[in-house]
């Protein structure tokens, strides 16, 4: 159903409450109040009190489950607003009254839809226009002098709108901004980019009211200080939603096989879940990346004897597919979609009745918001089944249901503001007019994101911006503004103002804007040009020269990473680092806790299934238990090498970085380590030498030493450095009627990396790199916690043979070149051999190696 059906379900209610009711129609225009009652629905109580909020001239956050009307709560005043029975004989309000912000143009427009149902219901006399990238020039140009209403729109587009001079009479009237799905991006840049924005506006409309919309939030306090001016948690009411019908979940497991040891496809389960399929009306099957959706995809495929209509959709396709099979489900012409995250928010489409989560989940929230995709009414369950690959994922499930089921929430910390978005602003602000440089300050303090900025960190921002900083101030190109009266002026004191230095900077700024960057694969080739294929840039970001990594069935070692190649040469020796394909989602530290406590509560092992409890107590009998604020490490022997395995439970990213800096460290002390392998709960590493004593490779100092070397050495911190200085202007991607390559990109960014680090090492955009470097993309701060564990509180188990615990990620080793998910002979074959090995509890043999 569409998302008309959210607004009118979650009002449906037989047994009215009398006591909401009558509060109800003492709030609610009669207008609203009656279009309810005669469909048999009600308002209902957090509807009502984000009216109340709004009456009251306060900012609201409403927290509130899926299918609960959200959405309509949101927009509950900018409807009473228009009604006649408020309006007592006056006209209509013009201008500009409400703004929409959505994390997804597909989101804006479902609303949009969605929402002319009850507005051309009641007659009201209400515009509602959407805004975008997609949106016509025409168009967009007369919003900006005669604005609907109602405006939805996304954080990008916004930004640009305040870029222009007439935006100040655009937003002088407006009245409520709705920022929905606010989980989703406010703590990532495209938040700090909507948290500018709103600081502006409220600048601009002093009486603005905010209020943010979502299902899945763990700490609601944090948000309502995103959310407030100046972060005065006071001004925003917190509004929780009416309880919904709890989720069925359910944990699908193999009818006759055993749990598997590795993998993450889950495969096996594809007979089962095509039976899934056939019983309901619409199956959703989510996976967290896009090659396991086209995976996943070609294997229902081809188990689909009865040509059912199943579908796909991941950001990968074009605008064309995705549109296609959206329109097909709102036709409920698919009996199964098969997607990844693009699929995770608010976007209605089809009658689904079951969720399908392939793999773990990673997060009870992202579970939460998935299984909300489902039978998307308040009054009714939800319905979910969750397909671990192997048997760590299988506890990830367990621990990820019963989350929800006791209504527990996970979500990503809040960081400080970027300062390559912040440049972005600025600019964005003397393109509208020239600003005070102190006014501009203060406005900018004034959002909780920025509110750490000082007059030395905005100085130098402003003279980035101004002239590229030191270091390339002699360069004309680099000039965007300028100080009115100069030199004169700055030592007269007073306040600065700043404007464009040439109106034509107005036009490549906005050009150029953004905070979204794409993806780039670089090319793996020799140095006489062959290729070998592309690997994404993520994993060769972290390659440094004479790293060596599996592919194309090959050790390839690394001479250099340049522009958009990595250059190998063909190596006998064993490939260290394994070669990923997709980007992973990082395992909460929330799931990750729940996931320890699990394994060390073995009063309730007897409800997991045979094979998986016979997993865990050999694993007791045998070695230890991971228990939470500990770090077990296990050294055993096997195939002629020495294996350690630390079990860190702190996410794929962090254990491939730790895995980076602890080789190195290994390497120094003699250890010749051969290579590594990670997932999300454990970190492999093999060596010819023995690690006797692990507390000296795991010393805080790992993140000031060597990660620092690492860092510079690798390609990671330039393609931070690339992102910021697009992100902050210093580079453009895009011309008139022409758009820059990867490569081109690239190969400007580099040149000005290479001068900054050595003219002006301390510039804006190096700080601004690091502090990507060191949070994005290494996920910085769990691997340090785990690191101050390891200080103090490090369990070393020395064994004779591989334990039970470390077969998932032992099983992996070296089929890292195998597309993820294949479960070959081989493979399987290996599965087996170390199974045996880990699971026999008479005296083992030494085993043959590889």
């Amino acid at each position: 159903m569409s998302r008309a059906g959210d607004f009118c379900r979650a009002a449906h209610s037989k047994d009215v409450n009398k006591r909401t009711t009558q509060t109800a129609s003492r709030v609610v225009p009669p207008e609203i109040e009656a279009w309810f009652t005669g469909r048999d629905w009600r308002v209902r109580r957090h509807q009502t009190e984000m009216l109340e909020a709004s009456d009251a001239g306060r900012h609201s956050l409403l927290v509130a489950d899926t299918g609960a009307g959200k959405t309509l709560g949101g927009f509950l005043p900018t409807l009473a607003a228009f009604c006649p029975s408020r309006l007592n004989g006056e006209d209509p309000p013009e201008g500009l009254h409400t703004l929409y912000v959505s994390p997804l143009k597909a989101l804006a427009h479902d609303v949009q839809r969605n929402l002319v149902t009850p507005v051309e219901d009641m007659g009201l006399p209400l515009r509602i226009e959407t805004r975008s990238g997609d949106t016509p020039s025409d168009r967009k140009k007369r919003q900006r002098t005669k604005p609907p209403h109602i405006l939805m729109t996304t954080p990008e587009s916004l930004s640009l709108l305040l870029s222009y001079p007439d935006s100040f009479a655009m937003f002088a009237g407006l009245k409520r901004v709705i920022v929905d799905e606010v989980h989703a991006f406010a703590t990532g840049k495209r938040g700090d980019l909507l948290a500018l924005a709103l600081s502006r506006l409220q600048a601009i409309a002093p009486d603005l009211q905010r209020a943010a919309l979502s299902a899945t939030l763990a700490d609601p306090e944090n948000y309502r200080t995103w959310l407030a001016p100046w972060g005065d948690i006071e001004e925003v009411a917190l509004i929780k939603g009416e309880d919904g019908a709890p989720a069925e979940v359910e944990i699908l497991l193999p009818i006759e096989e055993r749990v598997p040891w590795g993998g993450h496809a889950a495969t096996w389960s594809i007979p089962q879940l095509y039976d899934l399929i056939k019983q309901n009306r619409t199956t959703l099957v989510f996976t967290n990346t896009r090659f396991l959706s086209e995976y996943i995809f070609q294997y229902l495929w081809d188990a689909n004897e009865d040509k059912l209509p199943i579908g796909i959709h991941h950001g990968s396709l074009s605008k064309e597919a995705r549109r296609k099979v959206e329109g097909a489900m709102a036709r409920g012409e698919l009996r199964a979609l098969v997607a990844t995250a693009s699929l995770d928010l608010g976007v209605d489409w089809g009658d689904i009745d079951c969720v399908v989560q392939m793999g773990a989940p990673k997060g009870s929230s992202r579970l939460l918001q998935r299984i909300g995709r489902a039978n998307h009414r308040l009054d009714q369950p939800s319905r979910a089944v969750l397909v671990p690959g192997n048997r760590f994922e299988f506890l990830e499930a367990t621990a990820a249901k019963e989350a929800v089921d006791a209504g527990q929430r996970d979500g990503e910390d809040f960081r400080p503001g970027g300062l390559d978005v912040l440049a972005q602003h600025v600019m964005g602000c003397a393109c509208a007019a020239p600003f005070e440089e102190a006014a501009l300050l203060a406005e900018i303090r004034s959002s909780h994101a920025y509110a750490w900025v000082d007059t030395a960190i905005f100085t130098r921002v402003l003279e980035f911006v101004a002239t590229g900083g030191y270091a390339l101030k002699a360069y004309d190109r680099f000039r965007r503004i300028v100080r009115e009266g100069g030199a004169k002026k700055a030592a007269a004191g007073g306040d600065a103002t700043w404007r464009l230095a040439h109106p034509q900077q107005a036009a490549k700024h906005r050009l150029n804007a953004g905070i979204i960057m794409d993806g780039e694969m670089l090319q793996v080739r020799f140095r006489n040009g062959r290729s070998l294929g592309k690997v994404e840039e993520r994993f060769a970001a972290q390659l440094s020269p004479g790293d060596t990594f599996g592919f194309a069935g090959m050790s390839l070692e690394v001479e250099k990473v340049q522009d958009m190649d990595v250059v190998v040469r063909a190596s006998s020796k064993a490939a260290m680092i394994p070669s990923y394909g997709g980007a992973r989602m990082p395992l909460t530290t929330h799931l990750a806790d729940r996931v320890r406590e699990m394994l060390i509560d073995r009063a309730k092992w007897g409800r997991f299934p045979d094979d998986v409890r016979e997993w865990l107590e050999v694993q007791d009998w045998r070695s230890k238990m991971p228990a939470p604020g500990t770090l077990l490490v296990e050294s055993f022997p096997h195939g002629k090498r020495y294996f350690t395995v630390y079990y860190t439970f702190i996410g794929w990213n962090a254990n491939q970085s730790l895995g980076m800096l602890v080789t190195k460290r290994m390497e120094d002390r003699g250890l010749k380590p051969l290579g590594f392998n990670a997932n999300d709960y454990c970190l492999a590493v093999w060596s010819l030498r023995p690690v006797e004593d692990p507390v000296p490779l795991l010393s805080p100092d790992i993140l000031t030493d060597e990660f620092i070397d690492w860092v510079q050495d690798s390609h990671l911190l330039r393609r931070a450095f690339r992102e910021v200085a697009v992100i902050g202007g210093l580079v453009e991607r895009q011309q008139p009627g022409k758009r820059k390559t990867g490569k081109q990109v690239t190969f400007s960014t580099d040149l000005i990396y290479e001068v900054l680090r050595k003219y002006e090492p301390d510039h804006v955009l190096l700080e601004a790199a690091w502090a990507d470097a060191r949070t994005l993309m290494t996920d910085i701060g769990r691997l340090g916690d785990m690191l101050d564990v390891a200080a103090e509180q490090l369990v070393h188990v020395e064994l004779d043979r591989v334990s039970p615990l470390a077969v998932p990620v032992m099983v992996l080793i070296g089929r890292e070149n195998v597309p993820q998910g294949a479960a070959d002979d081989e493979l399987l074959l290996e599965a087996e051999s170390l199974a045996d090995a880990a699971m026999r509890t008479d005296p083992l043999e030494e085993l043959e190696p590889d």
